[in-house]
């Protein structure tokens, strides 16, 4: 088996790769970090290559790269938070453009060479984020809601040609997307070693919509029935109403700097 994962250079993209490569997978990896790619790609013994998931000669030099690939994961994504008025136009397009509009494009890339082939499997990694709205995650719930009802979508469009398209959501991760914020009262966050495993048990038995933690699932299920009192009363008892909103800017400013240069 090859995969091709991107945004791979990292927390749950690398984690991701180190996983399926210990499986006996064939993995190349891909990051808009040039250095920090080369380096990843050394460290896990893989190949690694440059790609800017919104550039569509990029993306298709780096899937020419993976060659005759059985699996695309869709990870690269850019997290900005804090008040919707505080989000600059160039954040909100940044953000639409790597988190769905990278994903739209690897998707539709990877589906022209699956659909002819009848198989292949796109794996679209987005966020609890994307089914639960925070306060000062706006820009980032929006992108990834987005990610979720594409996967679903297109799903259902393509199974008739013998393809699997996934999405996999995981919620708070030890990564540099929550530098400098505070978990959600009562939760552990989850590791990135948690993702790539439920992204390597999606690959061995597909479906469409895997949540990390699995203990979530059913709470997210039911959601819809619950009255949006009773949710804003949880989001104050979690903490979730003010986690985005009150940060620490210096633990993130690193990570800011990045995802906007």
């Amino acid at each position: 088996m090859k995969v091709a994962i991107t945004g791979a250079a990292r927390g749950i993209g690398f984690a991701t790769a180190k996983a399926l490569k210990a499986k006996g997978a064939a993995v190349v990896i891909g990051d808009i970090d040039e250095e920090a790619v080369e380096k990843a790609a050394e460290e896990l013994g893989v190949r690694g290559v440059k790609l800017d998931v919104t550039d569509r000669e990029s993306f298709t030099n780096f899937l020419a790269e993976a060659g005759d690939y059985d699996v695309l994961i869709n990870n690269a994504g850019i997290m900005p938070i804090g008040p919707v008025l505080g989000e600059t136009d160039a954040d909100a397009r940044r953000c639409l453009d790597i988190n769905v509009h990278g994903v739209m494009l690897g998707t539709k890339l990877a589906l022209e060479k699956f659909i002819p082939a009848r198989r292949g499997h796109v794996i679209n990694v987005a966020s609890v984020a994307g089914v639960l709205p925070t306060p000062g995650l706006a820009l980032y719930n929006g992108s990834k809601a987005a990610v979720v009802m594409f996967s679903e979508a297109v799903r259902q469009e393509v199974k008739q040609h013998g393809v699997h398209v996934s999405v996999v959501m995981p919620s708070f991760t030890n990564t540099e997307l929550v530098a400098g914020t505070r978990s959600p009262k009562g939760q552990k966050n989850c590791e990135p070693e948690d993702i790539a495993a439920a992204v390597v048990s999606v690959i061995a038995r597909p479906r469409p919509r895997t949540v990390v933690p699995a203990k979530l699932a059913p709470q997210l299920a039911v959601m819809g029935l619950i009255p949006q009192k009773v949710k804003d009363l949880l989001n104050r008892r979690l903490g979730l109403d003010t986690i985005f909103l009150e940060f620490d800017q210096g633990a993130r400013k690193s990570y800011d700097e990045r995802i906007r240069s």
